[in-house]
């Protein structure tokens, strides 16, 4: 399932300021789609230094955790359409070719040494890092390792260099790291991880495998999560076949290549053309004719589309309180554990996938945020309050905007409060009770496993 929500984050991260408290922007909407628009901020091409309101707090407030959700980086295409010759894409890093970034070659002569990091199960056959000459399936490509390292540039800027998170003799119990099975998680959490670390030493990493895109662990037996995807996917079919735009494109699209419709349909050529687009490449042609920026402009809008009518209809946030419940609850119970004084695990960083982050902004609440680009980042800061040792706070940031108080949890205690953050009992009360109201239930089993009403 492919679902693109339409609304922007700020790019910027700035903030507006009172003269109290440093205050985020509540997002607006923009007037219209714009699909290129869309398209270009997917892609994320890494060009000008990004601005971001990581670790901003009152001076008194000490920062004790930080825990970072991350799609991968861009990556060559999932699907091919048939008939037509795949985008040439060169995955070997070299670091004199744009993008690239200062640490590259370093980053490609440590990762050839790796043979010291405790790896989970498959994941220590996996290569740490990309190196086809013709990239292959969903391989990470340079543009998505350096888009990881800007981002472990940036955090280790702010939570090493600033707020000292880590001490330079850290241990390998302060760092948590996850991630799904394929290589370009892996490679995207080393490349993010190389730039972060005061001293990326192998012998510290210790990286869990986690089997399922969207981290339930123990606890993804749960047949509502199942149900309510179905009626969703059901959701989605139903507003692509009332498209009539979109079906004159992809019956015109087969007609280029030689193929059925449905078989082009079940290509998912935006999959494609977007690694066309955002590579630029020259969109596919054959003797029948080219595929144009026109064909991929109605398609992108038609997932901008269904994604104003996925907010509405409700069934994709049921999904997805039942698909992230297991990793918000470890989340959650992290953070309490560290709140108690613990000292582990202060870094957590899971390496995922976009059917991982979108289900935990739309549980969040955090309707108005984008589809999560390639490279996106989904960070929990825990605060401490200074003058009050024992009191706690939380922020979330999503591609370094402040999106606090856009969560369902805390969308109104901005308004009484002179601090920018939110208490972290009333994350823990969201996660461990107010999740599961909507289902008429008291606990994620019984919510899980109660028929819909």
């Amino acid at each position: 399932v492919h679902l693109i929500p339409v609304s922007p984050v700020r790019e910027d991260g700035l903030s507006a300021k009172s003269r109290k408290r440093i205050m985020p922007d509540l997002l607006t909407e923009p007037p219209a789609i714009d699909p290129v628009y869309e398209a270009h901020v997917y892609c994320n091409i890494p060009t000008i230094a990004e601005r971001s309101m990581e670790g901003h707090a009152p001076h008194y407030f000490k920062l004790v955790s930080v825990q970072v959700l991350i799609r991968h980086g861009d990556r060559y295409p999932l699907y091919a359409i048939p008939k037509t010759k795949r985008p040439d894409i060169d995955c070997m890093l070299v670091p004199s070719r744009k993008p690239s970034h200062p640490q590259l070659e370093a980053f490609i002569k440590h990762m050839s040494k790796g043979s010291a990091a405790q790896m989970d199960g498959s994941l220590s056959s996996l290569p740490h890092f990309p190196s086809h000459s013709l990239c292959e399936m969903g391989e990470l490509t340079q543009t998505g390792v350096v888009q990881h390292l800007r981002n472990g540039q940036l955090l280790r800027e702010i939570y090493i260099s600033k707020h000292r998170l880590l001490p330079a003799d850290w241990t390998a119990r302060q760092l948590y790291l996850e991630t799904t099975g394929k290589s370009r998680t892996l490679q995207s959490a080393l490349a993010l991880l190389y730039a972060f670390l005061p001293d990326f030493d192998w012998k510290k990493i210790n990286v869990r495998h986690q089997w399922s895109t969207i981290f339930c662990s123990g606890s993804c037996d749960c047949p509502m999560r199942n149900h309510y995807l179905e009626e969703e996917q059901r959701r989605q079919y139903s507003l692509r076949v009332k498209n009539s735009n979109l079906e004159k494109v992809y019956v015109d699209m087969a007609k280029i290549v030689g193929i059925p419709t449905r078989q082009l349909r079940a290509s998912n050529p935006i999959d494609s053309l977007l690694c066309y687009f955002c590579h630029n490449v020259s969109f596919p042609c054959t003797k029948a004719g080219c595929i144009g920026m026109e064909h991929f402009k109605v398609i992108k809008r038609h997932q901008l589309e269904d994604e104003r009518e996925r907010q509405e209809k409700k069934l994709y946030f049921l999904y997805a309180l039942l698909a992230t419940h297991p990793l918000l609850n470890q989340t959650v119970s992290r953070l309490q554990r560290i709140a108690e004084g613990k000292k582990e695990e202060l870094f957590v960083l899971y390496s995922a996938h976009d059917v991982t982050l979108s289900p935990v902004l739309s549980a969040l609440g955090i309707t108005e945020a984008r589809f999560p680009r390639f490279a996106a980042r989904l960070v929990f800061e825990l605060w401490q309050d200074g003058k009050r040792p024992k009191e706690h706070f939380i922020r979330i940031l999503y591609n370094g905007a402040d999106v606090t108080f856009q969560t369902s949890f805390c969308k109104d205690h901005y308004k009484r409060s002179s601090k920018p953050m939110c208490p972290l009992e009333k994350f823990v009360n969201f996660v461990k009770r107010d999740m599961f109201l909507i289902f008429n239930s008291t606990s994620y089993y019984d919510a899980c496993h109660r028929k819909a009403l």
